[in-house]
This record gives structure tokens, C-alpha cells and sequence, in this order.
């Protein structure tokens, strides 16, 4: 009879086939979810121009799918750890996907906003399962830059929605973005087959030839045997999850966490909702327009993998506090008249550290909390935090209805970055965790450093 160390034996895999495959379907999924979410500010100049909407309505209209991914992150994130990713993640594929599909038919704002909660239900609750999965599935050194990947296709998603926009509206009307999100319908048999289960949850739903299997794909070198006994934790802890996020010194850094997400994703949704609709009112086309928020997503993929890759060799913290500040400066820039191909940098830059921070942020709590409430930690996290998302388009339709100058605009934008740089900042090192828990996952610049 052997004790398999499974921590171990994952964290020491060789990146392999098994690797690429679980990385590729889950960044296929986030970018299904990026653009099912950025596609509101594609279509907004043209919606409120077509319904004759006030930017105070347009905001509030732009939140509704941010309200679902709240409520999304908070139900589906706690639901997987109890019934398995796999299937979770599948069904927020469904609830995207279909009702971002059936907005192409809105008629009125009642319609339109009703199928914008339900798709962001599924927009919200497949981001932290999709990081939860992709961390325990990557070996140790790679695990920050694999996340960091996976997540960029929330960007490439973005892109893709911006693109075709630009292409699609003029030829067939808003509708027809909200047409191609129904894609990922088709390939929902093969994310259910091809798709791992978590490792954690098969072991404590005691299926451990499955966990095995998997085990053997993860390591080629591993060959289970009859009587091996794994060495994981099973999800059982001493407190309720929710909890247990505040037990042996989480306390202070939850709650930084709660307020970095907050202040960041207010940053992300305020400038993907109204970024083409300032640059419209700046004196650019709509097809311009569009490409300022294409450039955005752009520099947020150089960002998310460019800032994963450093921070495999750095702590996430300071890399994190950095990017809020050059994120902060570079968005108060925006609102100054400067040549095009400054504005471009700036957007790039400001794209790569707010987009990018937030993909980040989602690395740096999959690494705090340990398995058994790690996406309990994300999904309250990522919950908590899309109330600062809501608050992004209403903040700047309410600014846009003041008439304020532009620069005040992307002012306004900047601060909520310098308080996240500052959350950050009191957020722990390295996270204590119970004897009932796993050992943290090691921090880069911090491997092998265990602490007790």
C-alpha cells in the first residue's frame, strides 16, 4: 500500500498534453465569456442612439449583467465545491450562452435587461471554477503564467467582439453580435467529455480510480496501483466555508481581497462600457471607437501573460501594486488631447493593467486559499467584487450626464486603481492555514518556503 502525496505529484509534473488540453478548453470557455460580456459596449453607442437612451439609463442597463455575474460568482462558485466543476461550468456555459444568443431578439430595454441578468449568472459563475480548476491542474513553477494565460482569453474574447462589431453592426444591426454567442452551444458535448473533473472532488466523492486515471495523465510517470491510498485534502474543514475565509488570520486579507476586486473590476467595466462612447463624443467614428476598446483587450492579453510570467519569479503582490499604479496614471492620461498613436498606448497600457490585474487578482486568491474553500475564496471574492463592477457603467453614465470635461471623465476612472494598489498592500505574504487544510501553495520567489 503506497501514499500518494497529490499536491506533490502535481506540482512537480512535467507541462504536458494533459496540461495543454485543460488549458485550452478552459481559456476556449473564457473567451465565450468575454465576449458575451464585453459585447455591451459594442453595441451601446448604436442602442443609444436607437431606443434613445439618456446615459444614466445606459448604465444602469449596462449593470444588469453585471448584477447576474454577482450573484453568478456567489451561487456557482460555492456550488462546485459540492457538486463538481465540471458540471457547474457546463451549466454557466448554458446560461451565457443561450441568453445571450435570445438578446439578439430583445424588442424593448425590459427584455433586453432580463436577458442580460440571466446570461451574467453564467458569465459570473464559470470565472472562478475555470481558475480553480486551471490552479489545480498546473505544476508549481508554471501555475501563475498558466492562469494568467487561460484568463487573457477573456481578452481575446473581447477583441473578437469589438472586431466583429465593427464588421457585423453596420452590415445587419446590433442583433447580430448577440447571434454568434450562441456558438458555444454546439461544442457544449465535447467541453463535457474532453473537460477534467476536479481531482479534490473525486476523491471526496470517493471515486478514486477516476482521480487515478487522472493522475497518470497529469504525470505520465505515475502508474497507480491497487491499494494506493491519496494524500488530499477532501474539502472537509472545521467551519462553514464562508467562515473559514476569516479563520487563522484571512481575515484582514479577505477582506483587502473583497476591496482590490471591488475597485478593480469598477475600473475594467466602467472604461469596457463607455471607452468607445467617450471616444465617440471625443470626435472619433464608431469604427474608431471600436478600436480603442480592441486595443484595450489587446494590451490586457500582454498584460495577463506578460504580468503572470514576472510573477512566477516575483510575488504576485508587488506586481499586482505596481500595475494598479501605472493603471491609475495611464487611464488619467486618456483624457487628454494627445496624438492618436499616444492615445493608443495609453489605452494598451491602461488595458494590460486593469484587465490584466484583475486576471491577477483572480491568481493571487486561487493561491491564498486552501482547496477545500479555495472557490468559496474566489467566488466571494469575484462576488463581492461585482459590485464594483455594477457601479462602473452607472458611475459613468451618471458622469456623462453631467457633462463634465472629458478629462474628469477618465479621472474619476484612475482613483478607484490607487486604492486597490493600497488593498493590496495589506494583503498577507503568505496565508496560515489549519492543520485539517493542505500547505499553502507555494508563491513564486517563494518555492519551497512552507509556512506554518
Amino acid at each position: 500500500m503506497r501514499n500518494i502525496d497529490v499536491h506533490k505529484l502535481i506540482d512537480g509534473a512535467k507541462f504536458n498534453r494533459f496540461h495543454w488540453q485543460v488549458l485550452f478548453w478552459c481559456a476556449l470557455i473564457i473567451i465565450f465569456d468575454g465576449y458575451d460580456l464585453v459585447i455591451y459596449g459594442v453595441v451601446l453607442p448604436v442602442l443609444m442612439k436607437e431606443w434613445g437612451l439618456t446615459p444614466i439609463q445606459a448604465g444602469t442597463l449596462g449593470s444588469y449583467a453585471l448584477f447576474g455575474m454577482m450573484f453568478g460568482a456567489l451561487i456557482f462558485g460555492p456550488m462546485s465545491d459540492r457538486f463538481g466543476r465540471k458540471k457547474v461550468i457546463a451549466l454557466c456555459v448554458i446560461l451565457f450562452s443561450l441568453f445571450t444568443f435570445l438578446n439578439g431578439f430583445a424588442r424593448d430595454v425590459t427584455e433586453f435587461a432580463v436577458c442580460r441578468f440571466l446570461a451574467g449568472l453564467g458569465i459570473g459563475g464559470v470565472m472562478p471554477n475555470v481558475v480553480a480548476l486551471m490552479t489545480e491542474y498546473s505544476p508549481k513553477k508554471l501555475r501563475t503564467t498558466l492562469v494568467a494565460i487561460m484568463f487573457s482569453g477573456y481578452s481575446v474574447g473581447g477583441m473578437l467582439s469589438a472586431g466583429l462589431g465593427m464588421y457585423l453592426i453596420p452590415a445587419y444591426g446590433w442583433s447580430s453580435v448577440f447571434f454568434v454567442a450562441g456558438l458555444p452551444l454546439l461544442l457544449l458535448p465535447a467541453i463535457l467529455y474532453l473537460l477534467p473533473e476536479s481531482i479534490g472532488f473525486l476523491l471526496h466523492a470517493k471515486r478514486d480510480q477516476e482521480a487515478a486515471i487522472l493522475l497518470s495523465r497529469v504525470e505520465g510517470s505515475f502508474v497507480p496501483q491497487p491499494g494506493d491510498r491519496y494524500d488530499f485534502p477532501t474539502g472537509k474543514t472545521g467551519h462553514v466555508p464562508l467562515v473559514a475565509l476569516f479563520k487563522h488570520g484571512r481575515a484582514l486579507s479577505t477582506v483587502m481581497f473583497w476591496l482590490a476586486f471591488f475597485m478593480c473590476l469598477l475600473m475594467v467595466y466602467a472604461l469596457a462600457s463607455w471607452l468607445p462612447k467617450l471616444m465617440t463624443q471625443a470626435g472619433y467614428g464608431l469604427g474608431s471607437s471600436l478600436s480603442f476598446l480592441l486595443v484595450l483587450n489587446l494590451g490586457a492579453i500582454f498584460g495577463a501573460v506578460g504580468g503572470g510570467v514576472v510573477a512566477d519569479r516575483l510575488h504576485l503582490k508587488t506586481v499586482l501594486m505596481i500595475f494598479f499604479v501605472i493603471g491609475s496614471v495611464s487611464i488619467s492620461l486618456l483624457g487628454y488631447k494627445s496624438p492618436t498613436s499616444v492615445l493608443y498606448v495609453l489605452v494598451a497600457l491602461a488595458g494590460a493593467t486593469t484587465i490584466g490585474s484583475q486576471i491577477l487578482l483572480y491568481a493571487y486568491a486561487a493561491q491564498f486559499y486552501p482547496m477545500a474553500i479555495r472557490s468559496t475564496g474566489i467566488g466571494w471574492a469575484s462576488g463581492v467584487g461585482r459590485s464594483g463592477a455594477i457601479l462602473g457603467p452607472i458611475v459613468g453614465g451618471t458622469l456623462l450626464a453631467m457633462a463634465m470635461p472629458l478629462h474628469f471623465n477618465f479621472l474619476f476612472f484612475a482613483i478607484p486603481g490607487a486604492i486597490a494598489a493600497f488593498a493590496v498592500s495589506l494583503i498577507a505574504r503568505n496565508a496560515l492555514h489549519a492543520p485539517d487544510e493542505e500547505e499553502p501553495l507555494a508563491f513564486a520567489g517563494e518555492i519551497g518556503v512552507v509556512t506554518e
